[in-house]
């Protein structure tokens, strides 16, 4: 393992990592496992914070990892709330699918003591920076961890979109949508517009249109330093950007949305056994004859 993955209890310094537990708020679930985990977490960790609201302030950077209970929705919620102090993420599968928060509480149980004492890799994952711009000033800013996705609403007649890339036109797309994502997001709303999985750790986006009027459209993969530029021609009342499932904004004749790779990335803490194929095959149900002992 490379030294600079390790948080900052792996210093010497440092004994035990400061912890924040987030859940997702009244969710009966959440609070009992949190009630069931909590003597184990207090034994090897020093608990900053307990909150069930997604309220608690990163800003003072007190903490070495976030704990966070529920599915993925509860871990997209975590990213937005870290913002641009983004901390080493552990997710506890308290949901349905699971597929960041895949650790069952169970499972935590038995990793936990080994991940204090190092056996763990930090993985970073690529985020994206959203802009929404309006009369030439920023209306609103976001970071994504899935995908950022302009969607046409009601009264739903195809949309016009023009795609800059790197400051030049790359096509006008004629769909009921467009989504850009990360390779994180690549196996949510990507995945069901008929985009490709991404492996995680890639460097890359993929766009998919929704609905495309042409079969000529087809989701693109491109690198994630490539800066995108999209503006609706001629917008629906309801016409949004909309990031991790969020409205950031309507969209008016003249708006610009801008979509670059993020300075920030966010980071999860990887247990060894657990990569994405697997993961791909337990949670979606990937077929073939796998070996037991592989």
């Amino acid at each position: 393992m490379d030294s600079k993955s390790h948080p900052h209890w792996m210093q010497p310094t440092q004994a035990r990592p400061r912890v924040v537990i987030l859940g997702a708020p009244e969710r009966q679930r959440v609070q009992s496992e949190l009630k069931r985990l909590r003597p184990s977490i207090a034994q090897h960790a020093e608990i900053v914070a307990e909150d069930l609201a997604f309220e608690y302030c990163f800003e003072d950077g007190e903490q070495d990892l976030v704990i966070v209970l529920g599915g993925d929705g509860s871990i997209l919620q975590a990213a937005r709330q870290m913002g641009r102090n983004q901390t080493p993420v552990l997710g506890i599968n308290c949901g349905r699918l699971g597929f960041l928060a895949d650790l069952s509480p169970d499972d935590f149980l038995e990793t936990w003591p080994k991940l204090v004492a190092g056996a763990f890799e930090i993985v970073e994952h690529l985020m994206l920076k959203t802009t929404l711009i309006k009369n030439g000033v920023v209306a609103a800013e976001q970071l994504a961890l899935n995908e950022a996705a302009v969607l046409g609403g009601p009264p739903y007649q195809i949309l016009d979109i023009d795609l800059f890339a790197d400051g030049h036109l790359a096509t006008r797309y004629r769909c009921d949508g467009l989504i850009v994502a990360t390779p994180v997001g690549s196996t949510a709303q990507n995945l069901s517009a008929g985009g490709p999985i991404l492996r995680r750790h890639l460097q890359a986006i993929v766009l998919s249109p929704i609905s495309p009027h042409t079969l000529t459209y087809r989701p693109l993969v491109d690198s994630a330093d490539t800066r995108l530029e999209l503006t609706v021609n001629e917008p629906n009342e309801s016409t949004s950007i909309v990031v991790d499932g969020r409205v950031l904004g309507k969209l008016e004749p003249g708006d610009r949305v801008k979509i670059e790779r993020a300075d920030q990335t966010f980071q999860m803490l990887c247990i060894r056994g657990r990569d994405d194929y697997r993961v791909l095959r337990e949670k979606l149900g990937w077929g073939g004859s796998v070996l037991s002992n592989r």
